[in-house]
Parts: C-alpha cells; sequence; structure tokens
C-alpha cells in the first residue's frame, strides 16, 4: 500500500512530467500494434489473393522447339494432346493430382438478347479443388457422370452470370455456346484472384473436358495443371515433366525452351518470405517508437531518483536493504510503463477495429488485431520496460547514505 500511495503522490505532484512520460509509451505501444497489425493484415491479403490462382499448382504451356532433334528442325510447334496430362501422372509418382485444360476464345455465349464472349474451358472434376473454384448455394460443379456422359452441363464465374441474366436466377437454364444448347448448373462463389494465365475465373465458363473435345472435335489441348505431394520436390518434377513430354513429342529434353513451366508454389515461397521481411521492419519500426517512449521513462525516473535523495537516505538509514530500494523504484517505472502500455492497447486496439470499416481490403488488406500481435506488443513492452527501470533503480539503490542525507 505505501508503494502505491507514493507512486501516485509524486504522479499528483508531477502531473505534467508524468502525462508527457506517458504519452511516448502510449504512443510506442499503439504504433507497434498498429504496424504489426498491418502487416500481418497484408500478409493475408497477398496469400488470400495469389490463393484464388490455386494451391500451389504448377502450369506447363507448349512452346517451340529451339534446337533441332533426329531430323527435325528448329521452331517446331509442341502441341499438347489430353493423353500427354494421363503420361504425366502415370509416370511421375510425385504428382498427386493433374488436369488437361482446353480453352477456346471463340465461343459465343448467348442468353435471350444477351451475348458474351468469354474464355471457354473444358475441365475435368478435379480442376475445381486445384483452382479453388466454389460453387454458390443452390448450384454445383461439373461431376464424374457429367464427364463420362458428355452431357452439355456449364459451369459460369459470378460476373459472367451478372452480364448474362442481371438479378434472374441462373440454375436450371439454358444458354447457347454457339448454336448448342447448355444447361447453367452452377455459379462460382466471388472470390479474389490477382493472377491468372488467360481471364479472371469470374468471367469464364467452364464445360466437361469431354464435351468440349466432341463439341469442338479435337484432342488438343491448351494446358497441363498439376499438383505436388510435397512442393519441395518441384524443380525435379520439372526435369521429369521435361523428359517425358520430350520423349512423347520427339524434341531434345535439353530444349527448355519447348515448355513453358510456371511453378507458382515459387511465388508461394516469396510470399511467405515478403511477409516475414515486411512484419520484421513494421516491428522495427515500432519497436524504436516505443524504445524513444522508454527512454523517456528512464530519464523521468533519473530525476525522480535525484529528487527523493533524502527519502533515500532516510530509508537506508532505518535499515532498509538495497534490494528493497532497487525493487521499489523499479515498480514504480513498471507500473509506469503498464499503465501507458495499457492505455495504448485499448488506442491500438481501437484504431485496428475502426480500420477493419475503411474499404481498402482489396489492395492492402485489413490490419488484423491477432493473438500474435498481442504477444510480440507485450514481450517489447516487458523489454522497454525492463531497460527503462533497471538503470534508475540500480543508482537508487548504489547510493551513499551519508551524502543521500546532506
Amino acid at each position: 500500500m505505501n508503494f502505491l500511495k507514493d507512486f501516485f503522490q509524486s504522479i499528483n505532484k508531477q502531473r505534467l512530467r508524468t502525462f508527457l512520460t506517458l504519452f511516448g509509451i502510449i504512443w510506442g505501444t499503439a504504433t507497434l500494434i498498429i504496424l504489426l497489425a498491418f502487416g500481418m493484415g497484408l500478409g493475408d491479403q497477398l496469400q488470400r489473393n495469389f490463393r484464388g490462382m490455386g494451391e500451389e499448382i504448377v502450369l506447363v504451356f507448349a512452346s517451340r522447339t529451339t534446337m533441332p532433334y533426329e531430323g527435325y528442325g528448329m521452331g517446331r510447334q509442341i502441341r499438347f494432346r489430353e493423353g500427354d496430362a494421363w503420361a504425366l501422372k502415370q509416370n511421375i509418382p510425385q504428382i498427386s493430382q493433374i488436369a488437361p485444360e482446353y480453352t477456346t476464345w471463340n465461343a459465343e455465349l448467348r442468353y435471350g438478347d444477351r451475348r458474351n464472349t468469354p474464355q471457354l474451358t473444358g475441365v475435368p472434376v478435379i480442376y475445381s479443388d486445384m483452382r479453388n473454384i466454389f460453387e454458390q448455394e443452390g448450384g454445383r460443379w461439373i461431376n464424374q457422370r457429367d464427364v463420362e456422359e458428355q452431357r452439355r452441363v456449364i459451369f459460369i464465374g459470378d460476373e459472367l452470370k451478372e452480364l448474362l441474366f442481371g438479378e434472374e436466377d441462373a440454375i436450371g437454364k439454358q444458354i447457347f455456346v454457339n448454336q448448342t444448347p447448355f444447361t447453367v448448373i452452377g455459379i462460382m462463389q466471388p472470390k479474389t484472384q490477382d493472377s491468372s494465365y488467360g481471364q479472371r475465373d469470374k468471367d469464364r465458363a467452364f464445360i466437361p473436358l469431354t464435351t468440349y473435345s466432341t463439341i469442338f472435335g479435337t484432342d488438343i489441348i491448351s494446358n497441363i495443371l498439376y499438383q505436388l505431394d510435397d512442393p519441395r520436390a518441384g524443380a525435379h518434377v520439372k526435369d521429369q515433366v521435361q523428359q517425358v513430354i520430350a520423349h512423347r513429342h520427339r524434341f531434345d529434353p535439353a530444349d527448355t525452351d519447348a515448355l513453358l513451366i510456371w511453378d507458382t508454389s515459387e511465388f508461394w515461397a516469396f510470399i511467405r518470405w515478403f511477409q516475414i521481411g515486411f512484419n520484421s521492419f513494421m516491428g522495427i519500426i515500432g519497436f524504436v517508437t516505443l524504445a524513444v517512449g522508454g527512454i523517456g521513462v528512464a530519464n523521468i525516473m533519473f530525476v525522480v531518483v535525484q529528487e527523493r535523495m533524502k527519502e533515500i537516505g532516510i530509508r537506508r538509514s532505518v535499515g532498509a536493504r538495497r534490494s528493497t530500494i532497487l525493487a521499489h523504484f523499479f515498480g514504480e517505472t513498471f507500473l509506469l510503463v503498464g499503465i501507458g502500455a495499457a492505455i495504448g492497447y485499448l488506442i491500438g486496439w481501437a484504431i485496428v477495429g475502426a480500420m477493419q470499416y475503411i474499404p481498402i481490403k482489396e489492395y492492402v488488406g485489413t490490419p488484423q488485431f491477432t493473438p500474435g500481435v498481442g504477444l510480440i506488443a507485450f514481450f517489447v513492452l516487458a523489454l522497454i520496460g525492463l531497460a527503462a527501470g533497471w538503470m534508475p533503480a540500480f543508482r537508487a539503490s548504489r547510493l551513499n547514505v551519508i551524502e543521500c542525507l546532506k
């Protein structure tokens, strides 16, 4: 009780000084929390944006040969066929999922007097899981019977649905792909997608790959997607893909320009390291800001020790130990830092909460006050409190009794 009484008496005597000292801690704590929350939000948004492409998928595109091989000249166009995808799955055990993809930009979709020419894609059932394409309530994705029976069913992106149907319910309605009627079986759930290799999924249309092959009379696919059991094997699997495709299409396996392979897991690794680096940078800025407040607390406590030298001398002369003096001033510093930190926490939490309503999510994400942010802030505050309190308290405990009583 005497400790708290002395502490609040000291605050009451020096209100302006105490306020200025507390302000440094309050500002530093709030800044640290806001910066860390902003960093967390940005990293999460980057992952969400790129997740629209799919979960660590690898895309393979056919190009032209740049080396002569077994009598074939340079510049020969490689054309993938559906069988190439199944051959990769059969010959490379590390591939967990694979999907050949047919694509055309020459198919007109028509509903009534509304027309659009989106990217029309023929895909297998597994494609939706690989690309994170999910249906809205009331609809469904392409199933295995659709593929086996070559059904004329179509799944459309959410914005394509708005163009063709407006507010009208599209599920079960018929639309024409060129002159062929198709039944709409599903509408895609809206999703964030910053990257694509053709058109955003919200503007695309998907049909069973067997239906596509039959209607357009081709087995030449546009590209191949695959996923690995372990993304760390990406480089090794790339070499195997090169070998298998080179054998099937008779080009030099060393001709790496004949295939274009985009491993999106490499970008996922970049995002993770970027998030670590950005959050560390934000944390350092917040730490420096809070450290300035801690220096202010330490300076004020040195002044307090100087002002209370007579009190320290009296206490020591009546038997107070150095450890008692050390604990007393150390406790005052921690209490001062704790009050400032509590207020700073509340202000930081309130600002982070208010920023949820600012329309910046699409660009930089929304700041997140997570348990991790709270723990980091608590650790930094404890460190600042320890550093700010130790030296003044240690000096107070080492003062000479006679000099204090003069």
